[in-house]
């Protein structure tokens, strides 16, 4: 049985297991693998819910570093890479408005502080998951860097700010330093580069990768097995 139609079957499968709207989590489920230092992560975030819905199928979130991806893979932001090129910005401004129609989400607000370090952000969001608070430390932190963008790389602007999002942000930033959360952020980065990854957001149906938050429409359909 080949790979399409197992994801298939699976799609299935997963959506007959849904009862009274919920979603569930299996091992079909799409992964999500994400740096708060991206917008179009963000974008991709807000998407996510109403796709949950359609699917019936719930989105495994996975913090990486996005740093540590580029230095992996010898790959740059975006800002490096369109510089100086005719029309590609242009363009992917027109697809970004395409997107948010699309999925009929909010646009995001440019960050003025950016590139923002996301290393202690994404080391503390491995924190939030031991913690047990991490869905509401990811639509924190998020919130802070792109709907009322923040220098989110400032310890002292970011524990303000996720404090004011109801978050212990002393509590998660210095269990962010633990060898254990470093480690795990070090193994999500690595196993997502041996995965094929080489930027965010990144997304995986099984082993079928996925890039950019315009793949999203792709995700839905491999899941959902149309």
């Amino acid at each position: 049985m080949d790979l399409w139609r197992a994801l298939r079957q699976n799609g299935r499968k997963a959506r007959s297991k849904v009862r009274s709207g919920r979603t569930i989590l299996t091992r079909t489920a799409p992964q999500f693998l994400f740096d708060f230092g991206s917008p179009n992560a963000y974008l991709s975030h807000l998407a996510i819910p109403a796709i949950e819905q359609r699917i019936g199928v719930k989105f495994e979130y996975v913090p990486i570093l996005l740093g540590g991806i580029f230095k992996s893979t010898n790959n740059k932001s975006p800002a490096e890479t369109l510089a100086g090129v005719k029309n590609k910005r242009e363009f992917q401004a027109v697809e970004t408005e395409r997107f948010i129609k699309r999925f009929k989400v909010q646009p995001y607000v440019w960050n003025p502080h950016f590139p923002v370090n996301t290393l202690n952000l994404m080391r503390a969001a491995i924190a939030a998951q031991l913690e047990g608070v991490f869905e509401k430390y990811v639509e924190a932190a998020f919130h802070h860097m792109w709907r009322e963008p923040k220098k989110m790389d400032d310890p002292e602007i970011a524990a303000k700010a996720l404090a004011s999002s109801g978050l212990d942000a002393q509590k998660l930033f210095a269990r962010a330093q633990e060898p254990e959360v470093k480690g795990k952020l070090i193994k999500n980065t690595e196993e997502a580069v041996a995965r094929g990854a080489f930027g965010s957001p990144t997304f995986f149906v099984g082993n079928e990768m996925f890039f950019g938050k315009e793949q999203l429409r792709e995700v839905e359909e491999m899941v959902s097995g149309k």
